[in-house]
């Protein structure tokens, strides 16, 4: 016998109260964004039995604040960057991966931008543990969240002028032969 904690399946998400298909929570809280937020959602799919929504930078404080009022989505797990270089006009990303506590389900968004124009509102007000992964995430890729109460180096040392996440420098030493960057999947 099991109980609705017990891990059956890849493709439901387990609460206290029930088990809840996957696709059923994606198309749901598709359902919502679209009635609330229209064509601010350009993507909804879902990644490794995640929902994934990928919203237009200016609509995400917007959406993120109704998935924590009006949904439930309470706890920031977190907030990260990515860089797709070759990605052109979308090389970077945020990610934020919310959970709804009491019913143990689980969304994420994503926000591309283009180098060169990276800045997106800091969500600080909406969860104060964002401060610390606003601030990693622009040591690291250089994402500016505008709004940010000390947006300034984590990490790494105030005096670096470049953000070492970005996949612009080399991975191993160029003298080197016995090693490429296509070892380390780029």
């Amino acid at each position: 016998m099991t109980n609705d904690k017990t891990y059956q399946s890849s493709s439901y998400l387990y609460s206290n109260l029930s088990i809840l298909d996957v696709q059923t929570l994606a198309q749901s809280v598709e359902q919502q964004l679209r009635q609330n937020f229209g064509d601010a959602i350009e993507i909804a799919e879902i990644h490794y039995d995640f929902p994934v929504f990928h919203i237009r930078r200016d609509a995400i404080y917007a959406v993120l604040q109704h998935m924590r009022d009006d949904q439930g989505y309470n706890f920031l797990t977190t907030l990260c960057g990515i860089h797709y270089p070759d990605k052109k006009g979308q090389e970077l990303g945020v990610v934020y991966q919310l959970h709804n506590m009491p019913s143990n389900l689980r969304v994420r968004f994503k926000v591309f931008m283009a180098d060169g124009d990276q800045d997106i509102p800091t969500v600080t007000p909406l969860w104060a543990t964002a401060n610390w992964m606003e601030r990693e995430t622009w040591d690291f890729y250089g994402i500016r969240f505008t709004g940010h109460p000390n947006l300034t180096r984590l990490l790494n040392m105030d005096e670096m002028n470049y953000h070492p996440l970005r996949k612009e420098h080399p991975l191993e030493d160029g003298s080197r032969d016995d090693k490429s960057d296509k070892m380390f999947g780029r």
